[in-house]
């Protein structure tokens, strides 16, 4: 028989009539020590794959950030040290400036509640003269989800969005060797590639519990223009313990 984390069967339970009752979810209270440990799947194209066991681990708080560690669990390779909002979003430099690039939660969290991320990157990499990311993101409402840590009732947030990526013009060169009457010589030519932009789509799903203070499954998945899928993430929660101060 599978083993099930007790106190996460506990929280389950608890918040099902708690989540059920509340208008909105406000942010988490969240402690030093927090852990929580999924199991995450990366699927790529028709036939890649390749699963992991990672966990995280609150190492403090501020009123607006959320600093933590990030590892593969049962490892001994070094943590990598993230910041977050309190919101699990995420921010970075984008053309200078500090800049939202990722929000999957946006408190109080409301059934219908809606919040677009947009941002346009110039030069992000030598082959992309830019890059721009379109997602908008809304509260579905309350569903019943089972991961290997339990069952929840949880808030379910689900984001449709576009991809835009200008690449950068570059030039060619082709070579070759000419023969003549006075003897063999080599020529080059070369051409510019102009600048092609390309498109695609995505779709993200985040299922929320409060007592958790995070989500206990979330899918993201990204499609070229094609409309064929690239990329699928999904995460699962496998337990959570709470931390010292709790």
């Amino acid at each position: 028989m599978k083993k099930t984390n007790k106190g996460v069967l506990w929280l389950a339970a608890m918040g099902m009539t708690a989540i059920v009752h509340a208008e909105s979810a406000p942010a988490p209270t969240l402690a030093t020590g927090d852990t929580w440990t999924y199991v995450d799947t990366v699927e790529t194209g028709p036939n890649g794959w390749r699963q992991t066991h990672d966990e995280i681990v609150v190492t403090h708080i501020t009123s607006d950030r959320i600093y933590y560690e990030a590892k593969q669990a049962g490892t001994t390779q070094a943590s990598r040290e993230m910041i977050a909002g309190i919101d699990w979003s995420r921010s970075r430099n984008v053309n200078g400036t500090e800049t939202l690039v990722n929000q999957p939660l946006s408190f109080p969290l409301t059934t219908g509640k809606s919040w677009n991320v947009k941002y346009t990157e110039a030069h992000p990499n030598p082959k992309h003269d830019s890059e721009s990311l379109d997602e908008r993101f809304k509260v579905v409402g309350i569903e019943n989800i089972e991961v290997p840590a339990g069952k929840f009732d949880a808030i379910k947030v689900e984001a449709e969005g576009d991809w835009t990526a200008q690449t950068a013009p570059v030039r060619s060169a082709t070579g070759g060797t000419v023969v003549t009457e006075t003897g063999a010589a080599a020529v080059a030519q070369t051409r510019k590639v102009p600048s092609v932009t390309t498109t695609g789509r995505l779709y993200k799903a985040f299922w929320y519990v409060p007592e958790i203070g995070r989500w206990v499954k979330s899918v993201e998945e990204y499609y070229s223009s094609n409309g064929v899928r690239n990329e699928r993430v999904t995460s699962e929660l496998e337990s959570f313990k709470h931390g010292s101060s709790q």
